[in-house]
């Protein structure tokens, strides 16, 4: 009897490690309020990387050493569907329940930038109101979900065909 791994048990316990790594990370940027920080981006994108990789590198080794290109695609795309799940979670939680002022501090941090960036006036009430109307709790964790979905299959592309080890006989 053939050994099937299933791609979605991998997705899932990496998307958990992986969305809890990456909720330690935003509230270490919520307590430190540097959230919206561009120069602290670069973590975050780093955290999803190695999560893919180690995702994707595991389900390979429990699949007997091979991996195709679609089932590390899969791996990928559903481990951070998971992770993006926690962390929106996380996020609308902190920003509703545990520190109502964040979302405020946000808004006038951007306005900040956007006035010391030389903006008009007029520019800066657009992008404001734009930032506002997607406050709400629902869209934010709806956005914050679809984005890490897209975020991980746009990774989860170019890490798989890296990462791809296709048996020699495909009918083994």
């Amino acid at each position: 009897m053939n050994n099937v791994i299933s791609p979605a048990r991998t997705a899932l316990k990496w998307g958990v490690i992986l969305g809890i790594a990456l909720i330690v990370y935003s509230l270490a940027l919520y307590l430190t309020d540097s959230v919206g920080n561009s120069s602290l981006g670069f973590i975050s994108f780093a955290l999803s990387i190695a999560g893919l990789v180690l995702a994707m590198r595991d389900y390979r080794t429990l699949n007997g050493g091979y991996m195709s290109y679609g089932e590390g695609l899969s791996v990928g795309t559903l481990t951070s569907a998971v992770s993006g799940l926690l962390s929106a979670m996380f996020s609308v939680f902190y920003t509703t329940v545990i520190d109502t002022g964040a979302m405020t501090r946000m808004v006038e941090r951007t306005r900040e930038q956007l006035e010391d960036s030389g903006a008009s006036d007029d520019v800066v009430e657009q992008q404001l109101s734009i930032i506002e109307m997607f406050q709400s709790p629902g869209l934010s964790f709806a956005f914050g979900v679809i984005g890490s979905v897209i975020f991980g299959l746009l990774l989860s592309l170019v890490i798989s065909a890296i990462m791809r080890r296709n048996r020699a006989n495909p009918f083994e």
